[in-house]
């Protein structure tokens, strides 16, 4: 990790600032498994205190952690009653179905490009580029995305880098294009100065 934050301490007075007022690198990983994707669905647009609560509720009713098979025992009804809402149902569903099926394969994901895993995981109804995203740097600890429809890291680009305008995906794949390949990295930064807390 030291190579990483040399790197960007170099290549990037502004990246360079950042580091040194965040202070030591401690990006959270989890499993690349249907437990985490399925959580990541389910955390999608809510705060951090709903979507905790909503989670506790619905992982008592379909097991902890999260499968296939205990998503897919439950009624629509069920689901609903934990305050999941009727498209997050469909979007569990959808992905429970998927993996039960087979065509959702967790274990061949750490063999595919960035590319092959966004499109692997987007034919999934719910999960959109942005969620894969975060899939790749969380859970399969791929070091160079940029996921440029992140609100966070927009901000943090428009704060930082004194832009007078939200940046558009081509302004931000400009400016980290010295971050590379440490873009992850790089982007974890950008929420920590916020003090967002990443999923």
């Amino acid at each position: 990790m030291r190579k990483a934050i040399n790197h960007l301490k170099k290549c990037d007075p502004v990246m360079s600032d950042i580091i040194e007022s965040v202070g030591v690198f401690r990006m959270e990983f989890r499993e690349p498994q249907f437990h985490n994707l399925a959580r990541a669905i389910l955390y999608q647009q809510l705060n951090g205190k709903a979507a905790f609560s909503i989670f506790k509720r619905f992982a008592a009713l379909a097991g902890d952690p999260l499968t296939a098979q205990g998503i897919l025992k439950l009624s629509e009804e069920q689901m609903r009653s934990v305050g999941l809402s009727k498209q997050k149902t469909s979007y569990l569903r959808d992905l429970a179905e998927k993996a039960d099926r087979g065509e959702l394969d967790f274990s061949r994901l750490s063999d595919l490009s960035d590319d092959e895993v966004i499109e692997h995981l987007t034919q999934v109804k719910g999960v959109g580029v942005w969620t894969a995203h975060m899939f790749l740097m969380f859970s399969l600890r791929r070091p160079n995305i940029l996921p440029t429809g992140d609100f966070g890291i927009r901000m943090a680009i428009k704060k930082h880098y004194r832009k007078r305008k939200m940046p558009n995906p081509d302004v931000m794949q400009k400016i980290a294009r010295p971050w590379e390949p440490y873009r992850s990295v790089a982007c974890w930064y950008l929420w920590r100065s916020l003090d967002v807390k990443t999923i």
